[in-house]
């Protein structure tokens, strides 16, 4: 019981500051624990920010399978643009989300390796949970022939990254009028029209 509310508590502590900006006497404090006590359950704090980030990475795709899942039914257009949307708000509510982005943007250096690594997985899967999309869209006649489902796909990957980007460093306002005007025209230059 006691791992899993350090790990919560570490979870919201590494959101807000940061790995740098966030200390074991901090996690402890907030849990209600003797610093020391942390080392019965992890051996220090890389150890502990890499557990986080572990559960963090299984959640943040366990949202995305959960959504595409959920929305099969949609078309194409409607789905990816409501995935944004629905991402855009989690982005808004939830820690795990604002501490996947945080590191996959800023991991501390020194674990730079095993950062990026759950970064790239994260955005493989999630490149290949899109692409049976792109590509019953593609076979539906709603992807372009000239840019085919593999590169629709592809170029989707981007606009999410931008929207990343926003959601870091821009606030609500920059971040909708980004995602309004990067879907307007990704939409328009995949679909046949």
């Amino acid at each position: 019981m006691t791992s899993n509310r350090i790990r919560e508590v570490s979870l919201a502590i590494f959101a807000k500051n940061g790995y740098e900006g966030s200390s074991l006497a901090d996690i402890s404090s907030e849990v209600g624990i003797k610093k020391q006590s942390i080392y019965t359950h992890f051996k220090g704090k890389d150890e502990l920010f890499l557990a986080v980030l572990h559960d963090v990475f299984l959640n943040e795709l366990k949202f995305v399978t959960s959504y595409i899942e959920s929305h099969a039914h949609h078309t194409a257009e409607k789905a990816l643009f409501g995935f944004l949307m629905a991402y855009k708000d989690r982005y808004e509510e939830n820690d795990n989300t604002k501490f996947w982005l945080r590191m996959s943007f800023f991991p501390p250096s020194h674990l730079y390796e095993q950062v990026m690594k759950y970064v790239y997985d994260n955005l493989d899967k999630m490149e290949s949970l899109f692409a049976p999309i792109m590509e019953k869209a593609a076979s539906e006649g709603s992807i372009s022939p000239s840019v085919g489902a593999e590169r629709a796909t592809v170029a989707f990957m981007g606009i999410l990254d931008g929207v990343f980007v926003e959601m870091l460093y821009g606030g609500p306002g920059r971040l909708m009028k980004r995602i309004d005007a990067s879907w307007y025209l990704y939409w328009r230059g995949v679909s046949k029209e």
